[in-house]
């Protein structure tokens, strides 16, 4: 019997986040031996003959570890699909979604606590990012502090410590939108209130872990009993969006990209809940209305979430939710009364700010990323950009150049004709898959195409791949069976 998809794909992915792991290790961490040595926790996991057998060259012993048993539980899941036509499919099932959970802890959960850990004994600008964990800390406590923090620059901060001097435009500009650090406060008053520290890791690692309880209930069904070579659907799909190259990096090092995607996906799937059988017809307001203020939170927390806004209104129009046969009038009178919520949500975050100082909120979240703020970002990524700047067209990486122009040529008529197709195909799959596109056509010709950026759009294309093709494509009783 040849091995199952989500087999091959597991160890596809297995191989590649451990391959980039290493090699970011190895190229920004190179305190890495000697930090895990004398941190008091991870310190105490091993002698020092243990960590002079391992010796400092190669990776530390808790990572090399970590990767050992990792492809361990790889090997019992071949084993398992291997036997798959001789064990009842249930337990099949089962023991495979066990496996598939102790590797996310190994390579991504795991990983991520050792440096929290190792930011504390080595400085609140050691291991992490400089935006989603330096950055976000500090507003989290102007916030606290009753201060703007589009208002306030960074330069006294842990932030001034962090990258290449001439790289640190960001020191005046906080680039995200208010979600992030209004739903991080709690958790930074309860974290310092326990612990007496805080790291907004914690946050981004706990709703990664919580998305990928959700992606069961947004895959398509499995073959019968799934014993095709074509394996489990949602299996790969949370493989996929677990394992995910660049996104799981992400939320070791504290990137938020993990953020606005957990938003989304919750609004993707209490939508789902709604317009299928899954829910009772007294519940299918309220889901659908919890689905609009999720949608609205994420827009709230970031700009790249704002391209779904089209593909999710068009999924509020489904059958399913408006009733077969209704005029455009009445479809359109209920498609604003369920994008309401999400109109609100956004608009008691962002409002206040823009009320406080306009121009402080737009200088920061928009003018920074488009060139035009006194410092403004670098053109950079791996995006067109880089022709831009092969062709001498800027003087420098901080000059400004019109990147709105190939933008509007071509991000505008590939979102008419998405929108057509998804208007023909009105499916979360075709949703998820046209929105990952529109979003990319857009940054490959923005002023950068960071990597994170690519992992965010992996994400959505995978959903695509495996996501359910109608309202009738999903049985979220099976993830909870296998688990039992």
């Amino acid at each position: 019997m040849r091995p199952s998809f989500d087999a091959l794909l597991l160890a596809l992915l297995l191989i590649a986040r451990v391959r980039i792991d290493t090699l970011a290790d190895a190229a920004v961490l190179p305190l890495r031996f000697q930090d895990v040595a004398r941190q008091p926790w991870l310190g105490r996991l091993f002698s020092a003959e243990v960590m002079q057998a391992f010796g400092a060259r190669y990776a530390d012993p808790l990572a090399l570890l970590l990767i050992a048993l990792s492809f361990a539980a790889l090997a019992l899941y071949l084993i398992v699909d291997g036997l798959r036509a001789r064990l009842p499919a249930t337990l099949t099932t089962r023991l495979k979604w066990r496996l598939l959970i102790i590797i996310v802890l190994l390579t991504v959960a795991a990983p991520t606590f050792k440096l929290i850990l190792l930011r504390q004994g080595s400085g609140p600008a050691s291991y992490s990012h400089d935006g989603g964990v330096i950055q976000t800390e500090a507003t989290i406590q102007f916030f606290l502090a009753g201060q703007n923090p589009y208002q306030a620059d960074y330069t006294k901060t842990p932030m001034a410590e962090w990258g290449f001097d001439e790289y640190r435009t960001a020191l005046y500009h906080y680039p995200y939108l208010p979600w992030t650090f209004v739903f991080s406060t709690p958790w930074y008053l309860l974290s310092q209130a326990v612990l007496g520290w805080y790291d907004q890791r914690f946050v981004y690692l706990a709703l990664f872990l919580l998305m990928l309880a959700l992606i069961p209930g947004l895959a398509r069904r499995a073959g019968p009993g799934d014993q095709t070579a074509a394996g489990s659907p949602a299996l790969a799909l949370t493989a996929l969006l677990a394992l995910n190259p660049i996104m799981a990096n992400d939320v070791i090092f504290g990137q938020n990209d993990s953020f606005v995607l957990f938003w989304l996906l919750l609004a993707l799937w209490l939508w789902r809940r709604a317009v299928t059988r899954q829910a009772r017809p007294r519940h299918e307001l309220a889901l659908l209305t919890l689905s609009a203020v999720c949608f609205g939170l994420a827009c709230a927390s970031k700009p790249t979430a704002w391209f779904l806004a089209p593909f999710y209104a068009l999924l509020l129009l489904q059958p399913g939710a408006t009733g077969r046969g209704a005029g455009w009038r009445d479809q359109l009178r209920v498609l604003s009364s369920r994008l309401l919520p999400a109109v609100l949500a956004f608009a008691i975050l962002v409002l206040p700010y823009a009320v406080w100082d306009f121009n402080a909120l737009l200088d920061d979240v928009w003018r920074w990323s488009n060139g035009t703020a006194a410092q403004a970002y670098q053109i950079w990524g791996w995006g067109a950009s880089n022709f831009v700047l092969a062709l001498g067209l800027v003087r420098n990486r901080f000059a400004y150049w019109p990147f709105w122009i190939p933008q509007l040529l071509l991000a505008a008529p590939a979102l008419v004709w998405l929108l057509r197709r998804q208007w023909l195909d009105n499916s979360l799959a075709g949703a998820a898959w046209r929105y990952g596109l529109f979003l990319f056509l857009f940054l490959f010709v923005s002023r950068f195409l960071n990597e994170n950026y690519l992992g965010f759009v992996l994400a959505f294309w995978a959903l695509g791949y495996f996501g359910a093709d109608d309202v009738n494509d999903t049985d979220c009783t099976q993830p909870r069976r296998a688990l039992q």
